[in-house]
């Protein structure tokens, strides 16, 4: 962690009560360093409330539905695959059930 990581400058150089969102240091960082999650929504209270007024529990749950219904288990070769099982098994007669 370095000081140009941590915005120390950025911090530094912009006056109380006003926003380092605007200086360069974040400006030149923003598209690389902040998340921008889906399930959150920045549009106006407006356009949110004409869109139906989705929380991001409800868009989070929506999202989830979609991947479940379109998941498609990725290749694995058959043995490979015996093997796990198996080993899960054993693993399971051999540990105490934690939910007992």
């Amino acid at each position: 962690v370095s000081d140009g990581a941590l915005a120390v400058d950025a911090y530094g150089e912009s006056a109380p009560g006003s926003t380092f969102l605007d200086h360069p240091h974040t400006l030149a960082r923003y598209r690389n360093a902040f998340f921008e999650s889906d399930m959150f929504d920045s549009r106006s209270f407006e356009q949110w409330q004409d869109d139906g007024s989705l929380d991001a529990e409800s868009r989070a749950n929506t999202a989830l539905n979609s991947i479940l219904a379109t998941y498609q288990a990725p290749p694995i070769d058959e043995a490979i695959d015996e093997a796990l099982l198996d080993f899960m098994a054993r693993r399971k007669d051999e540990l105490p059930d934690s939910y007992a």
